[in-house]
C-alpha cells in the first residue's frame, strides 16, 4: 500500500495505541478473578491486536508499546476498578480514534477501525460486571451524610467550643457514632427492600465511606492550633472528596460530574453555614464559654 509519509506518521501512532491497548486489557485479563470479565477484556484485546496488525500492514513497520502508559492504566484499573479504568483510557483516547475517519479514503480498513472504537469496544465494555459498582448507592449514602452532617457540625462546634482538639474530640465521637448508626440503617434497608445487593456488604461500603470522611474531615484539627484555619481547610478537603468521588462516578457511569458536584457541594456547604450560625447564636445567646 502506498502512502504518503505524513499519513505513515499517523498511522504508526495510531499502531503505536493499539498495540499498547491490547497489552493493557490482555494484563487486566490476566488478573481479574471474574470468569465473565476475563472474556469481555479478552475479545476487546483481540479486537486491538486485529487493528494493530492492520496498520502494521500498511506501514510495514513494528512498533513497541508504550510501557509507562501500560503500567499507569493496569495500576489505575486495579486500584480504582477495571471500569473506570478502562473507561478513562478510552476517553484519553478519543482524539485519536476520531481520527482514524480522516483516513477512509487513504486507508480503506480506517471506517471499520473507528466503528470498532467507537462502538464495538464501548459496547464490550458495558458488559463488565463489578462489585464496587453495584454499591454506589451505599457509598453515595455514606458520603453524602458524613460530609452534609460531620462539616455542619465542625462548623458549629468550631464556633461553639473554639479549641481544635476539644472539636476533634467532638467531632470524631459524634461522626464515629453516626457512621455505625447510617451502616446499620443501611443493612437493615438493604435487607427489607430485598434487593440484589447483599446486606451485609452494603452496610460496610456505608460505613466505611462514612469513617473516612470522618477521619479526613477532623485532621486539620489533630495539627493545626487556628480553629478558624482549620475550618476552611476543612470545608476545601469535603470538596475535594466531593470532587473526586462525583468524578470517578461520571467516569465509571457516565453521569454528568458538572451537575452531580454542585448539588453535593450545595448541600454540603450549605447546612455548614447554618451550623456555623447556630454555633455563634448559641453561644451568644446562653454565655456558655469553654
Amino acid at each position: 500500500m502506498n502512502i504518503s509519509e505524513a499519513m505513515k506518521k499517523h498511522l504508526l501512532a495510531f499502531q503505536r495505541n493499539e498495540i499498547t491497548e491490547y497489552q493493557i486489557y490482555r494484563r487486566l485479563a490476566k488478573v481479574t478473578k471474574d470468569q465473565s470479565n476475563r472474556k469481555v477484556l479478552n475479545r476487546i484485546a483481540v479486537d486491538e491486536l486485529r487493528h494493530y496488525e492492520q496498520l502494521k500492514a500498511a506501514t510495514g513497520q513494528t512498533v513497541a508499546p508504550d510501557r509507562f502508559k501500560i503500567w499507569k492504566y493496569v495500576l489505575i484499573a486495579r486500584v480504582l476498578g477495571l471500569t473506570f479504568g478502562i473507561k478513562l483510557m478510552e476517553a484519553g483516547e478519543a482524539d485519536a480514534q476520531e481520527s482514524y475517519g480522516r483516513y477512509e479514503n487513504e486507508f480503506e480498513p480506517a471506517e471499520l477501525m473507528a466503528s470498532d472504537e467507537n462502538e464495538h469496544e464501548q459496547e464490550l465494555i458495558g458488559l463488565i460486571d463489578e462489585e464496587r459498582l453495584h454499591y454506589t448507592g451505599s457509598v453515595v449514602l455514606g458520603l453524602n451524610d458524613a460530609l452534609v452532617e460531620l462539616t455542619g457540625a465542625l462548623a458549629g462546634f468550631t464556633l461553639a467550643l473554639q479549641n481544635t482538639k476539644l472539636i476533634a474530640l467532638t467531632g470524631a465521637i459524634t461522626g464515629i457514632a453516626a457512621a455505625l448508626s447510617m451502616a446499620s440503617s443501611e443493612y437493615l434497608s438493604t435487607k427489607a427492600e430485598g434487593a440484589e445487593k447483599h446486606a451485609g456488604k452494603a452496610s460496610i461500603y456505608t460505613g466505611t465511606a462514612y469513617i473516612f470522611t470522618v477521619l479526613v474531615l477532623i485532621s486539620p484539627y489533630l495539627f493545626l492550633q487556628n480553629y478558624f484555619v482549620c475550618l476552611a481547610i476543612t470545608l476545601a478537603l469535603g470538596l475535594l472528596i466531593i470532587a473526586s468521588f462525583n468524578y470517578y462516578i461520571s467516569v465509571a457511569k457516565d453521569l454528568n460530574f458538572r451537575r452531580r458536584f454542585l448539588e453535593m457541594a450545595g448541600l454540603s456547604l450549605g447546612v455548614a453555614a447554618i451550623s456555623f450560625m447556630v454555633g455563634f447564636l448559641l453561644r451568644k445567646f446562653t454565655g456558655i464559654e469553654i
